[in-house]
């Protein structure tokens, strides 16, 4: 046999689909079509008409259309049969129906359905409706492992970008976090963060800081003194100074555009904002720098450190590490203090700290350094070193330290409830609550991160925020915590849609009041047992303070 073409058409002739198997011009098979309809002969019982050069076999399907195929006159008319029968089959199979759109929908899966079963040439292959199908799907055990193959060299592709993201993310949180607590000297990817000017930390930070303005009180000069003359005459510290590359300004119509939003009466913004403004060494003008240009600063150059003004100085440092729950619960909660000296003269290298031990809880676990006299220690309650020694030189020596593990150490709790809106949004609400109403906190910063630069549109507010669109953060900010502002909340909503990005939640304070209330009760000479001048400084503040 040998099939010219074969066709789905209508009663007039036109075609929905045709495939040619010989070298066959357009006009040609558009001529042979056209003819058909008017050979055909109603009350016909044969299903093939025959020509003068080629013979139409053809069979009626419903809504008014004919399977066709066109064969030589030679052609073996029972064979020609058989393939017009699969044929029959194949079309409503394919096409999923005998509609005039859905044959017009299907062609080219026609066509391919075709090529199954009649070859180039107009032969007849041995096919079946099942192999057709399964030939048409195209599904090869190659391709199928290529394809996994691919897939899982895109997954691992994937973790590890995801890793690396993942680690980004952590040291630029970790280096804003180091920042926040160590009051804006620990500059981030070369130039200061955003959020430096609410930087919260202790004098264990080391350099300038510019939360106290006068962090060490000197001791009032004794005429009777016979170490007044060691004392070196105290030198002004140059204030650091901080160069911006353009203004910030800090006003604005209200908080939900970005930059520094204020909550409360409009009545105290100014003075707030001024405040604020003189912190960060800011200008309250408007120069047109916009919000990216406002926190784009310059590192401030480190002040040189101040001559010691006494022959002894003493720091009362204590840390805190807790881990809560994003309700609010504290997982763990560890603090570590010590009691540091540093000599700053021949004389405070002989110094005796003595220590009210008789204050000292007894729920604290204490440890003396090994080469402190702990016998004396334990006794009187004096700290010095063993066989008479001197203290080194200039150099800080931890003397005294303890240790609590407890829940009721944390100062704060934060419960964070973000909530999915389902319309590309996410609402947040966060609460802050002090337990600890013995402290003071202050310079008190909870740092959020968002997950997307745009900045979030605040609904209610206790406090300020400021928001750094570089890194993708938002800080709450409080001045100060006391018994009389013992809790806040902040409501905002946010582009997004995953509510994991929102932890962990990273805290940061300072405070001039300890959890153990260490109490130096005088610092004398070992050999003569005269009174040594101090300065004395104390510090609270978090070492880890996170909400996961």
């Amino acid at each position: 046999m040998v099939v010219l073409s074969a066709s789905v058409c209508t009663r007039q002739g036109k075609a929905l689909v045709s495939r040619q198997f010989v070298e066959m011009n357009r006009l040609r098979v558009e001529g042979l079509l056209a003819a058909f309809p008017k050979l055909v002969e109603h009350g016909q019982q044969h299903t093939y008409i025959e020509t003068d050069s080629v013979r139409y076999v053809y069979q009626p399907l419903e809504n008014a259309m004919y399977l066709l195929l066109i064969t030589t006159k030679t052609s073996n008319i029972v064979e020609d049969l058989s393939t017009l029968r699969l044929l029959a089959k194949v079309v409503p199979d394919v096409a999923g129906g005998l509609q005039e759109h859905a044959v017009s929908d299907k062609a080219f899966d026609l066509i391919f359905a075709f090529d199954e079963v009649i070859t180039a040439g107009g032969y007849k292959e041995e096919a079946t409706l099942s192999s057709i199908r399964t030939n048409l799907l195209m599904e090869s055990h190659e391709e199928k492992i290529h394809m996994a193959l691919k897939q899982a060299k895109e997954d691992e592709a994937k973790k590890k970008a995801d890793d690396v993201a993942k680690a980004l993310r952590k040291q630029q949180m970790e280096n804003l976090r180091q920042n926040l607590v160590s009051g804006g000297n620990a500059p981030v990817a070369g130039k200061l963060s955003g959020m430096e000017g609410f930087g919260g930390g202790g004098p264990s930070a080391g350099g300038f800081d510019p939360f106290q303005e006068n962090p060490q009180q000197q001791a009032a000069p004794n005429m009777n003194d016979p170490y007044a003359h060691l004392a070196p005459q105290d030198t002004p510290a140059e204030a650091p100074k901080v160069f911006a590359k353009s203004g910030m300004k800090l006003g604005g119509a209200g908080p939900a555009k970005g930059g520094l939003g204020l909550g409360g009466a409009a009545g105290g913004q100014k003075d707030i904002f001024a405040s604020l403004a003189k912190e960060d060494n800011l200008s309250m003008g408007g120069g047109g720098g916009g919000v990216a240009s406002a926190f784009d600063l310059s590192a401030p150059s480190k002040a040189p450190a101040a001559t010691p003004s006494t022959p002894l100085s003493l720091a009362l440092e204590e840390k805190i590490t807790v881990q809560m729950s994003r309700e609010g619960d504290v997982q763990s909660c560890e603090v570590k203090g010590t009691l540091t000296l540093t000599a700053n003269t021949d004389a405070g290298t002989m110094a005796l700290v003595s220590v009210d031990k008789s204050a000292l809880p007894a729920n604290f676990s204490y440890a003396t350094h090994p080469k402190v006299d702990k016998k004396t220690y334990e006794s009187k309650g004096v700290l010095s070193l063993k066989g008479g020694k001197g203290f080194p030189m200039q150099r800080g020596v931890g003397i005294l330290r303890w240790t609590y593990s407890g829940e009721d150490a944390a100062p704060l709790t934060i419960n964070c409830w973000p909530e999915d809106e389902g319309s590309g949004t996410i609402n947040v609400n966060i609460e802050m609550e002090m337990t600890r109403t013995d402290l003071v906190l202050q310079d008190v910063n909870i740092l959020l991160p968002l997950g997307t630069t745009d900045p979030p549109a605040i609904e209610n507010i206790d406090g300020i925020y400021k928001h750094d669109p570089a890194s993708g953060m938002l800080c709450w900010h409080f001045d100060q915590l006391d018994a009389n502002t013992q809790s806040g909340s902040l409501e905002f909503t946010v582009a997004g849609s995953n509510t994991d990005v929102f932890f962990p939640v990273q805290v940061g304070f300072r405070a001039e009041t300890l959890l153990c209330p260490v109490t130096v009760t005088g610092v004398t000479h070992s050999q003569h047992g005269t009174a040594i001048p101090n300065q004395m400084m104390k510090s609270f503040t978090p070492d880890s303070y996170l909400c996961a």
